[in-house]
């Protein structure tokens, strides 16, 4: 995980127009093959759009939808969202899940590298996805925050560069 973060924060950039409701459907696509049984629902905006490169922007929605999958599972109807509102005069993307949450007072810490908020015998994961978020969306410019609440769920917040 950190030799992917260290490729994703150091090569060029191939910026172009991207279709990212079908890069959350190819992702779902591969989350329900890995794990068929799953209850999860899964609910994708059509027509998002944003401009970004393809392989980065594909890894930071593979984090985000990952995570949201991983820390719904125990919830007996899990539901995710990926899904864009204007905030301001931004377009914000965001996925949101009804899994685990968080406490809000340790926000600060969810995009430090091995930064976790849960226990490994809870979820597992090394704590460097969000953190690798994080730096692909400062590389294009964009940003990412997170709104939570223990038991309810999680959703994570981030723009690109110019929209």
């Amino acid at each position: 995980d950190l030799l992917k973060l260290s490729r994703y924060t150091r090569r060029d950039l191939d910026i172009k127009d991207l279709d990212l409701s079908r890069m959350a459907e190819d992702l779902i696509a591969d989350l329900r093959a890995r794990e068929p049984g799953s209850p999860a629902e899964f609910s994708v905006q059509p027509g998002l759009r944003g401009r970004g490169d393809e392989t980065l922007i594909g890894a930071v929605l593979e984090n985000l939808l990952g995570n949201a999958f991983k820390f719904s599972s125990r919830k007996a109807a899990p539901r995710i969202e990926f899904g864009a509102r204007t905030q301001g005069e931004r377009l914000e993307y965001f996925v949101q899940d009804n899994g685990a949450g968080f406490d809000m007072a340790y926000a600060d810490k969810l995009f430090g590298a091995f930064q976790r908020l849960h226990a490994m015998d809870e979820f597992p994961g090394t704590g460097v996805g969000l953190a690798t978020v994080q730096r692909i969306l400062q590389r294009h410019g964009g940003s990412v925050r997170a709104e939570a609440e223990p038991g309810v769920g999680a959703t994570f917040f981030f723009t690109l560069g110019g929209g």
